[in-house]
């Protein structure tokens, strides 16, 4: 499983910003860092309606101040590399999957908004590298013509609800499990709650990647810094994910109680002489008592020893042992 830290426009067109962005999110734990490439004179219209959670600038204006050119995005890739993060990048125009090629990706995401744009799916098809599908806010008739189109590629279908930020009741990890019956693919979640829970659940649903937004501050201006994690949450989100993952993939013999016979020696309990006994007696239930430690005959065998006959003496809280018990 894969941790991706989802940046997106939060460097604001700043490349240091970017890369100190893409250091942070290393130290934090992540094993991807994800960045979108809007190239706005071929994604959208200049009167375009921007959505309810960005409204301090048009959206074509700050897509084209906040854009790389080809030399910065190659900075930003190589920056990933040095940190031994993968870059990973959401293309938002044909233009923008043309400019991909040239850093050579590896992978491509296809946002929730960009799911029903068959003739980008067709293209980033065509170039044979595996696909990430984000799902946020499509049906299944959509998901169903996508994955028609992108399943000859190595594809992994993502749970996402597009709700900024995603109240923990749309998080919809049901559709994770009709995701893996219903697919032959690999399967994702995005998460855009606040919190971590729904991807803790995820990962020990078996998905392949989780997403998440990550800033510096979420004081910072933009779309996305507001419902994104900081560095010291993120840190803590990756570390609790992981630790989700491994308890998924680790599968417990309860017949198996080799690493607790210590345990068991300190906890349990063994048949111990309640009074003294003599040599000689038969011991009766009011014999006895059962204490701490638990090395000594087990508190399930009293039944056995009532009523046979002490062979030595047996002192007052002495744990009894077969051998001071006549057999017959």
């Amino acid at each position: 499983m894969k941790i991706i830290a989802e940046i997106g426009s939060v460097h604001d067109g700043n490349l240091k910003f970017a890369k100190n962005l893409i250091k942070l999110a290393a130290k934090s734990g992540a094993d991807i860092v994800k960045f979108q490439m809007h190239i706005p004179e071929y994604e959208t219209l200049k009167n375009a309606p921007s959505p309810k959670h960005f409204n301090s600038e048009d959206r074509y204006s700050y897509f084209k101040r906040t854009s790389f050119n080809l030399n910065q995005w190659k900075a930003i890739k190589k920056t990933c590399e040095r940190y031994k993060l993968e870059f990973l990048c959401s293309p938002f125009s044909l233009e923008a999957v043309d400019l991909l090629e040239q850093l050579k990706i590896k992978k491509y995401k296809i946002p929730s908004g960009e799911l029903t744009n068959i003739p980008l799916l067709e293209k980033i098809v065509k170039t044979k590298k595996p696909i990430l599908l984000s799902t946020g806010m499509s049906n299944f008739d959509e998901i169903n013509q996508a994955y028609k189109i992108c399943k000859k590629n190595d594809l992994t279908i993502m749970q996402c609800s597009s709700i900024y930020p995603c109240p923990e009741k749309f998080a919809g990890l049901n559709v994770i499990k009709i995701f893996k019956k219903k697919f032959k693919c690999k399967v994702g979640y995005s998460d855009h709650t606040l919190g971590k829970a729904s991807s803790i659940i995820a990962a020990y649903l078996g998905v392949d990647y989780i997403e998440k937004h990550f800033t510096s501050s979420t004081k910072l201006y933009g779309s996305d810094a507001k419902f994104s994690m900081e560095p010291d949450q993120f840190k803590n989100f990756c570390k609790e994910i992981k630790n989700a993952y491994i308890i998924k993939k680790n599968n417990v013999n309860k017949n198996d109680i080799k690493k607790y016979k210590n345990m068991k020696k300190v906890f349990e309990k063994s048949i111990v002489a309640k009074k003294f006994i003599p040599s000689g007696n038969s011991i009766k239930l009011t014999d006895l008592a059962f204490k701490k430690p638990g090395d000594g005959i087990k508190t399930k065998y009293y039944k056995k020893i009532i009523n046979k006959v002490v062979k030595k003496n047996i002192n007052i809280d002495e744990v009894i042992q077969w051998k001071k018990i006549k057999k017959k």
